[in-house]
């Protein structure tokens, strides 16, 4: 079923309206969700999203890195906490 416009199968025919004061925006009328159609600031978006994921990450990294190193110190300092005890 092509026509102009989109349709769901109960013929409820969907149409975005601008909203008000926002040129960017625009309401659809069959779920009233709005939609951002500036395709470079959602890029931009998304992609300072992944970035700041990647960061997170590497925080994670980082601190796994620390606490391993931490025990295994700690691991050394009670073998030669032992080796003085003879």
């Amino acid at each position: 079923m092509i026509k102009s416009e989109l349709q769901i199968d109960e013929e409820i025919e969907i149409t975005h309206l601008k909203v008000e004061g926002h040129a960017d925006l625009e309401r659809e009328t069959a779920s009233h969700g709005i939609i951002n159609t500036n395709y470079a600031a959602y890029h931009k978006a998304v992609k300072r999203a992944h970035e700041a994921q990647n960061s997170r990450d590497e925080i994670r990294n980082a601190t796994r890195e620390i606490n391993s190193i931490k025990s295994e110190l700690h691991s050394i300092k009670s073998m030669l906490l032992e080796l003085t005890k003879r």
